[in-house]
This record gives C-alpha cells, sequence and structure tokens, in this order.
C-alpha cells in the first residue's frame, strides 16, 4: 500500500508508504497492539517522537499555522493579496536549506549527542518565536515575518532529525521499516486532517494571533521529546572532523548532481513546480472578503481544507492500483495535462458560473478541493519516487533532502511568480476584477512544463536506476538494506512542506 502526505503548491505535506496488504490490515485491525510492538522494537520514546513530531507538531500544528497565517496577513497585518502571497514564501527558506540541518545533526554532537539537543533547540525556538508573534500587539510586519521564518527553521531542524532517528532505526531493524512508514504517514495524515479542521472554528473564537500562542504547545512537545529521547552518549568527539566531513559530503553531492541522468530530471522537477504559479491568497483573499464571492467563515474555510483531504487518499489508492507501474514520462504527461484542467473549477468559480447551472458555492468549492487535492498527488507522487531514485549509495538521506529542497525552492519561486501576477493584473484585497485572468494564465502555464517532458527518463518506475558509477556497488544484502532505507526516507524526510 503507498501513502502520501506532501508539500504541494496548496501547502500541503507529502509522506509515502508502502507495505503489504497483511501489514495494512495489522494496522488497522489492531493499532493498540502494533503500537506496543513498535514501542518494545524500537523503544517507546523513538514512537513517541514520531507522533510527537509528524502528528502533533508537523500534521497538527502545520495545518493550523497555515490558516493562522493567512488571516493573520490578511486581518492583522492588512497586506495585499500579492503582498502576502510573496512574503510567506519567504518563511519556506529553513526548508530551503535543509541538508544543511540534515548534515549538522550527522556530523555534530552537542554534549556528545547528534539528536537530543536538536529536538531541545527546535522546541525552544519554536516557541520563542510564537510568542512574540501571539502577545505583541503592533508587531511591525517584517517582525513578523521574521519570526514566523524562525518558527519553520525550529520545524524543518526538528523535522531532519526525527527523519535521522527514523533511518538509523530501519538499517537497525529492516524488517520493521514499512511499520515505520505506516506510522510516519499516519501521524501526518491524521494530525492534518484534525488541524484543518479545527483551523477555521479556533480562529474564530481565538483569533489568528491566539492560534499562534497555541501552537507554542506543539514546539514545547518537541522540546519533551528532546529531553526523553533514548540516544547513546557519544564522548570525546573530536571537532576537527567536522569540516572534513561537510567537504566530503559536498564533494559527493556535486558529483552526482553533474549526471545528466539526475540534474535533467530535477531541473523538470523545477520547472513543474515553478510554473505552477500559485496564487492562492487572491483566491482565499475573494473566498473571504469580496462581495460578488462566496464570503466563506472561518470555520467553513478550516472544513473545506480537512474534506479536501479525502481527494489526496482517494489519489494515493488510485497511484497504488492502478498507476505505480506505469513509465515516468507518460505519467507526467497525462497528470500535467489533468493539473492544468482541474485549474478550470476555479474559473467557472471565480466566474460565477457555477451559480447559472445551480450548483450552490458550497457544494462546489468542496469538489473543487477534492479534485484538486487528487490531481495535484497524482502530479506529484511520480516526481517523488523519481526523486528517489536519484539518491546515490551511501548519502542516501542528504541528497534526498538536496533534491526536496530543489522542489521547495520551485514551490517558492512559483508562490513569488503568483504575487507579481497578482500585482501585475491589481488584484488586491478590495478589487478582485481581474482574478479571473490571473486563474487563466496560471491554468494555461501548467501546461508550459509539458515542452520539457524530454528531461524526464522514459524507463518505468520499477527498473529505473541510475547508472553504477553513480549509485556504486553494493553486495545484495547491503543493497536490500539500502534500499528499505531509501523507502524509508521517503516517508520521513519529505515536508510539507510547510508544508507543502
Amino acid at each position: 500500500m503507498v501513502v502520501e502526505e506532501q508539500n504541494l503548491e496548496n501547502g500541503g505535506s507529502v509522506h509515502v508508504v508502502k507495505g503489504g496488504e497483511s501489514h495494512f490490515r495489522n494496522v488497522v485491525c489492531g493499532p493498540v497492539r502494533w503500537l506496543k510492538m513498535l514501542s518494545s522494537e524500537l523503544h517507546w520514546s523513538f514512537v513517541f517522537g514520531v507522533v510527537s513530531l509528524y502528528g502533533v507538531n508537523q500534521g497538527l500544528g502545520g495545518s493550523l499555522g497555515r490558516v493562522a497565517t493567512e488571516y493573520y496577513m490578511k486581518d492583522v497585518q492588512k497586506v495585499q493579496p500579492s503582498e502576502s502571497q510573496a512574503l510567506t514564501a519567504i518563511t519556506k527558506i529553513p526548508w530551503i536549506i535543509k541538508p544543511l540541518w540534515g548534515i549538522l545533526t550527522d556530523v555534530l554532537p552537542i554534549f556528545g549527542f547528534h539528536r537530543r539537543p536538536y529536538f531541545i533547540l527546535a522546541g525552544v525556538l519554536g516557541v520563542v518565536s510564537l510568542l512574540f508573534i501571539s502577545l505583541h500587539s503592533n508587531l511591525h510586519l517584517y517582525l513578523a515575518l521574521l519570526w514566523m521564518t524562525i518558527s519553520s527553521a525550529a520545524m524543518a531542524i526538528a523535522d531532519v532529525t526525527i527523519d535521522a532517528c527514523t533511518a538509523y532505526n530501519s538499517i537497525k531493524h529492516p524488517s520493521l521499516a514499512s511499520d515505520m512508514q505506516s506510522l510516519c504517514s499516519l501521524s501526518s495524515s491524521i494530525g492534518a486532517l484534525l488541524g484543518f479542521f479545527m483551523s477555521g472554528i479556533l480562529v474564530h473564537f481565538v483569533g489568528s494571533k491566539g492560534v499562534f500562542g497555541l501552537l507554542t504547545f506543539p514546539f514545547a512537545l518537541v522540546s519533551v521529546v528532546g529531553i526523553v529521547f533514548n540516544e547513546p552518549h557519544v564522548p570525546g568527539f573530536s571537532y576537527k572532523q567536522v569540516h572534513q566531513k561537510f567537504t566530503d559530503a559536498g564533494k559527493a553531492m556535486w558529483r552526482t548532481m553533474k549526471c545528466s541522468d539526475v540534474w535533467r530530471p530535477s531541473l523538470y522537477m523545477y520547472i513543474s513546480l515553478t510554473f505552477g504559479l500559485n496564487i492562492h491568497e487572491g483566491l482565499f483573499y475573494w473566498f473571504t472578503d469580496s462581495k460578488d464571492g462566496p464570503l466563506f467563515a472561518q470555520e467553513t474555510v478550516g472544513f473545506i481544507l480537512s474534506i479536501g483531504s479525502i481527494g489526496s487518499i482517494l489519489a494515493a489508492m488510485l497511484y497504488q492500483l492502478v498507476l505505480k507501474d506505469h513509465p515516468f514520462r507518460s505519467l507526467c504527461l497525462w497528470t500535467q495535462l489533468l493539473f492544468a484542467l482541474s485549474g478550470m473549477l476555479d474559473l467557472i468559480l471565480v466566474l460565477r458560473l457555477n451559480l447559472r447551472f445551480g450548483l450552490p458555492d458550497y457544494l462546489f468549492i468542496v469538489v473543487d478541493e477534492i479534485v484538486s487535492q487528487m490531481i495535484g498527488r497524482l502530479k506529484w507522487m511520480p516526481l517523488l519516487v523519481l526523486t528517489s531514485k536519484l539518491c546515490p549509495h551511501g548519502i542516501e538521506g542528504t541528497f534526498f533532502a538536496l533534491l526536496m529542497s530543489i522542489d521547495n525552492a520551485g514551490l517558492m519561486t512559483s508562490s513569488w511568480l503568483g504575487g507579481i501576477l497578482l500585482h501585475v493584473l491589481k488584484v488586491t484585497r478590495n478589487e478582485f476584477g481581474n482574478l479571473w485572468l490571473a486563474v487563466l494564465v496560471r491554468n494555461v502555464m501548467r501546461l508550459s512544463p509539458l515542452c520539457f517532458l524530454f528531461l524526464v527518463p522514459k524507463g518505468d518506475q520499477n527498473t529505473f536506476k541510475l547508472p553504477d558509477e553513480i549509485m556504486g556497488e553494493d553486495s545484495e544484502e547491503e543493497e536490500d538494506e539500502k534500499e528499505g532505507t531509501r523507502n524509508l526516507e521517503l516517508a520521513s524526510l519529505v515536508h510539507s512542506v510547510d508544508r507543502r
């Protein structure tokens, strides 16, 4: 079974799960017994860490934070949609430099520990930054942006640290790799569903700043993970090794990136995401403020986002049952076409054509959100699988994080270009006359990556692999072990970011 949860253009998050049907039945039928088994085999602190990081901090906290940020920029800072689009994209920079955090946790222990201090540091940074936003009555826009970026960095540091713990356990317990993937994905998915469902209600009752204050609790939980986490102490570490290890990792990544089988699909992934032109903030302002729009309340916005998760689940099932054996290039072709066509639903809504057909806004936007989430997830899945296959042995984790950073850079560029488009077309918080044109331009631009499909390999998803000189040669036992690690990294290294 494959379950994915990832950071797309709309701010979602992705985790990939692979596991057999019998394994899935064990998870569903006996969750308590399953969790007890994992706790006894892997130590309870690891299970507690995964649930806390993926479920509470990233899933629940990430979805609450997304909705709170949108209302904070609109109602408290009172910025224009184009400004909000461009400024909030800056908070994703810590995810672009995620490989740096990964290398730090691997090669630079603090007080003899590689993981625990980074959990504590991430929790403290998150609590302090969100307290400043929630308690300051007239916080300047750029100071608010700084504290948001710091909280994003805190989440990225915590994310990459639990990634490393998960990869380490997958090597020590390869037979439990699929169980760990399921735990990561289920925690993230359930947390996100609960977070989106509660987000609108909480914003309505305590305001966006109040929600930021509540988000200090998930970050405090991250510090608790650092305090109780079971990790061996490494005495007498020589810090002179740090520079050499950084240098070796950089050389290995550069040598791999120069291979045409790596940089070509990486370039396509960046182009595909960049030309998606994220204009979400313009649509969000129209949904909630325009007199000619639906005027959705906060509770409705949160509920719609939670219902959209159904599309992600449907996409995961469809991909596993029908699409996982198709060639990369043909799958990218059809999903990109569907991605462009799905954007026409937004155009129908903005032009109010749905009302002419007797379809109420609430029903239409629910269908729109489900379809958009499903198509966006189907578009992302083959790219994510391809990314996992571009990682050479020995630096799988760091290189996978590097490729995800390239994708996050594409998402950030997409947000900036979308903000420029909204600004050029004079879409403001009070004027939405050209929003339909912005949607149309975005839909047309979604077709442009089709011109670069030649960068995507023709091979199918099961047989494609990098040349042996890049991948390195391993024994069959080592190959199986590393494949399990790579599959697990596919579940844990990606985020959400936002995390979409």
